[in-house]
């Protein structure tokens, strides 16, 4: 997508698509849709590379492994001088180290000492692993090819070419090795210092600005007045923003007034990739803001069907993306969690990772009305009969931060489902990998 393209005319593309009533599946699809990654690279030694977005396809400029080599202490040999089905001996003339390759070749009934990670003699083409050879003293004394008909069991099989790495079979030079848009973690550092690399081309990191609205507002160390709270949802925010990798821009608390909010957004549009907003979005609070967001780019407020998390706004204030969020807590978070956590990833750069539901059994009985998507806390647990089972954390009100606390997963009920049996199957998303 290009930013000529406008969120009408990705909404328009979409069947039945009706802002009163949207469900979850619809606003993540329109979302995707207009989001458009960025595009400006930086070069970071390879031991900072963690957790940042690889922005350029990279080419293996070796082989790996770099020569073929042995994949288990053992002793190498040539195949064909097996014995078909009796043990036969053969002569050691060297030893192989990992570092340390053996100079000379082999030849018939010769073997060689190896160790795992050495380079594979010359003349040689399999490993037999240590457990199954002997010794008369001077002679090594290794298994047939194949169980003998006689005494079967007595000898295990050996195959041509086994406990043994052919080089290049990891990544060959000239291939591919990982492109572009991959997130880089600790698998991926070391498959890059595997190939030499000591720099790598990383996307910048995303800059992210957040506030919150709210006359009752306060941040934390100001006096408490009557009627007034700690804004919690912007260290909600920090949390989740920080575990995504992106460079944080904190705009604090805005007052409910226009003048407040407008400021704030053009300050937002012109420092940051994204904005994300708490508060202000519901519709008793959205007239002014409706305006105000209108005036200065593309935005769109939706009623999506799911619970808890209803009012949301989304779209562009000049070349920034917009998401307005809801301002209870948990409702903050699960909108985070649904929809804006992939849409940074892939405006970062990356392809998000799915965070894959897990059926549990549920211990309870829960009311559910069809016609949305529910997201409640739980606890999930691995049950008497070895079956993970969860159970809710208590009340599930959008402003009870303190059950989300409790829980290690959210129980997420489709659009279409209606009321949960106590024993029946259910999806979860556990926590780990997705807060």
């Amino acid at each position: 997508m290009t930013h000529a393209e406008t969120l009408a005319g990705v909404v328009s593309s979409l069947a039945d698509f009706d802002p009163h009533a949207l469900p979850v599946a619809l606003a993540r699809d329109a979302i995707e849709r207009f989001i458009t990654p960025i595009d400006s690279l930086e070069l970071v030694p390879l031991r900072r590379a963690l957790d940042r977005v690889l922005a350029r396809d990279v080419i293996s400029p070796i082989d790996v492994p770099a020569h073929d080599n042995a994949a288990m202490d053992g002793w190498a040999v040539r195949y064909a001088d097996l014995d078909a089905d009796s043990p036969k001996a053969f002569e050691q003339i060297g030893t192989a180290l990992a570092g340390k390759p053996f100079a000379g070749r082999v030849t018939t009934n010769q073997t060689v000492r190896i160790m795992t990670g050495a380079v594979m003699p010359a003349g040689c083409d399999t490993v037999v692993i240590q457990e199954l050879v002997a010794t008369d003293g001077q002679r090594i004394i290794i298994p047939p090819r194949q169980k003998s008909d006689q005494h079967p069991g007595q000898h295990p099989d050996q195959q041509q070419g086994q406990h043994r790495r052919l080089r290049g079979e990891d990544l060959s030079a000239g291939k591919p090795a990982l492109s572009a848009g991959r997130l880089l973690g600790p698998t991926e550092l070391g498959l890059l210092a595997s190939l030499g690399i000591a720099e790598i081309p990383v996307q910048r990191r995303l800059r992210v600005a957040f506030f919150s609205t709210g006359d009752e507002l306060r941040s934390i160390g100001e006096p408490l007045d009557p009627g007034c709270v700690y804004d919690s949802n912007r260290f909600t925010l920090i949390g989740m923003l920080t575990r995504l990798g992106v460079e944080l821009i904190d705009l604090g608390v805005v007052p409910d007034s226009p003048q407040a909010l407008e400021a704030a957004v053009r300050d937002a549009s012109r420092q940051a990739d994204a904005i994300v907003s708490s508060g202000g979005v519901s519709v008793g609070e959205a007239d002014y803001t409706r305006d105000i967001m209108n005036r200065l780019g593309e935005v769109a407020f939706w009623t999506i069907a799911m619970r808890p998390g209803r009012p949301m706004a989304f779209g562009r204030i000049g070349q920034a993306s917009y998401f307005g969020l809801p301002g209870n807590p948990v409702a903050v978070m699960i909108t985070f969690l649904f929809f804006v956590r992939d849409a940074l990833i892939r405006q970062s750069g990356a392809t998000p990772r799915p965070v894959l539901p897990v059926p549990v059994r549920s211990t309870m009985a829960i009311r559910k009305k069809a016609g949305r998507t529910e997201y409640q806390r739980a606890i999930a647990q691995i049950g008497d009969d070895g079956v993970l089972q969860a159970r809710l954390t208590g009340s599930q009100g959008s402003g009870v931060l303190r059950s989300m606390s409790e829980a290690n997963c959210l129980l997420v009920l489709r659009h279409d489902q209606g009321d949960i049996a106590s024993g029946d199957r259910v999806d979860a998303m556990l926590f780990d990998g997705l807060i």
